[in-house]
């Protein structure tokens, strides 16, 4: 059950999150439920939980995440840079988080700009692009911001897919 509420409406709930309150309750609302398992600290484990858990395996293992931990707001940042859209480049058409306008993330949106990437990977326009062979999400090495334009571009990438979020979301 929880499992579904990732899903295309919690994607347009986060792009309109900006604009419409409707959004924002929805976001909360669903980012909030609970899942009905229990997290290792012994709380109940929510959908944000569960969100966290798959960015942190999907994008921050070579940061040192342990299997099973949550990406905080200091692992979300320090990877956001290095999610492209089809091949390299910091231009807005290649660059997730520019596409998606997320220019600063910290404490008040890193979950939510976890919770774009995993929901557009299960059910936005990310995964319906991927199904088609249109685009698809690279990972990019660390501190790609402070690489040059070569070293940009034969940087070590790897392809995420909707099939590898076989992962519990």
């Amino acid at each position: 059950m929880a499992q579904d509420l990732i899903n295309r409406e919690l994607y347009d709930a986060i792009i309109h999150f900006d604009e419409s309150e409707d959004a924002q309750d929805y976001y909360y609302k669903i980012m909030d439920t609970e899942t009905g398992k229990i997290g290792k600290d012994g709380r109940k484990e929510t959908i944000r939980h569960q969100i966290l858990r798959v960015y942190a395996m999907l994008f921050c293992e070579d940061m040192g995440a342990e299997a099973g931990t949550i990406a905080g707001p200091d692992e979300v940042e320090a990877t956001a840079d290095r999610l492209y859209l089809g091949e390299l480049g910091f231009d807005p058409d290649h660059w997730y988080r520019m596409q998606h306008h997320f220019p600063i993330i910290d404490d008040d949106n890193y979950d939510r700009f976890a919770a774009l990437v995993i929901a557009d990977l299960k059910a936005g326009p990310l995964h319906e692009a991927v199904l088609t062979g249109e685009k698809m999400l690279l990972v990019g090495e660390a501190d790609p911001l402070h690489m040059t334009r070569e070293q940009r571009m034969n940087q070590h990438v790897r392809v995420v897919s909707p099939a590898e979020e076989g992962s519990g979301v």
